[in-house]
């Protein structure tokens, strides 16, 4: 006889009592399974955080408490600056060209018929697959000042050779434009499951309505998927500020720490500098700008949650 039957056949009281029991029992069962998962986040990420609060309070010995004292140095620094204006530069620009890109992406593979979307899925999940420091290795090729294919390509048409990664302004570029050739199909892959949540009668009624494509977009499209955009957003702005290996192999922070970011930086100083408690500081300064972002772009999600 199944628990539903059981259960129909008690007093009202009993039968409230025992279900309390079976979901009770349930969520303990539930909570037994995720331990092992909950051990491990706290061994990987909780522990090494407060590590490095810990770290960052330390002398570059490592043997007197500070406080501070790291960060008042590094307010007085201006290659710290920098590293600040370089690294919000590079995740918003990164986030931003890769949302737009891949929301173009999503869009044209939904419209493409049934048939022919795991094709164009697959060639365009190749980036996003590969490993980050793999195709950046291949990218680095490109861009080598002696070898270079986009060079190679410039000369025969006519075009002056560019200093891909010797020049701040390119360097900066190449960085970028690597980060947005990696990450725009994870921002594909989530826009194009949110794409067919849509409901196709609202296009319908839209296209009886007279609307146009970017009508549709902008009306439709885009509200509905707000808060799968903004999960998006923050998830890589995330990622992108703690990016390290695209900028390590491509130019190692150069030229003249140009194109530095908190991670390379903080690497830097801590690990060729020895001083693993400024390197800690430097890292950890990016709680509160990544704070900030995550309260005002979940507050949006919020709202919009409570109005529907």
């Amino acid at each position: 006889m199944a628990d539903a039957d059981i259960l129909a056949g008690l007093p009202p009281a009993r039968r409230r009592m025992t279900m309390k029991k079976f979901v009770r029992r349930r969520s303990t069962i539930a909570f037994v399974m995720t331990v092992p998962l909950i051990l491990l986040i706290v061994l990987l990420v909780v522990y090494p955080a407060l590590f490095s609060m810990y770290l960052a309070t330390l002398n570059k010995s490592m043997e007197r408490f500070v406080g501070f004292g790291n960060f008042e140095f590094l307010f007085k620094r201006d290659t710290f600056w920098m590293v600040v204006k370089q690294s919000c530069i590079f995740a918003v620009s990164a986030v931003f060209f890769k949302a737009l890109i891949g929301f173009f992406l999503a869009h044209f593979v939904h419209t493409i018929p049934v048939k022919g979307q795991r094709k164009w899925r697959g060639m365009l999940l190749v980036p996003w697959v590969i490993p980050p420091a793999m195709s950046t290795l291949g990218w680095f090729w490109l861009f080598d000042p002696s070898y270079s294919a986009f060079n190679w390509l410039f000369v025969r048409i006519g075009i002056d050779p560019v200093n891909w990664l010797g020049d701040p302004f390119w360097a900066r570029f190449s960085v970028i434009l690597v980060n947005v050739w990696y990450g725009a199909p994870f921002f594909l892959i989530m826009y194009l499951a949110a794409l067919k949540s849509v409901p196709d009668q609202l296009f319908e009624a839209a296209s009886i309505d007279g609307a146009n494509w970017w009508q549709k977009i902008w009306y439709i499209t885009l509200p509905m998927m707000r808060n799968i955009i903004s999960i998006t957003v923050l998830f890589s702005l995330i990622v992108t500020f703690a990016n390290f290996d695209i900028v390590r192999i491509l130019t190692s922070g150069g030229p003249v720490d140009q194109t530095h970011v908190f991670a390379t930086w903080a690497f830097n100083v801590g690990i060729y500098g020895n001083d693993l408690p400024l390197g800690a500081s430097v890292s950890l300064f990016m709680l509160p700008i990544l704070g900030i972002s995550a309260i005002f772009i979940l507050r949006g999600v919020n709202r919009r949650g409570n109005e529907a």
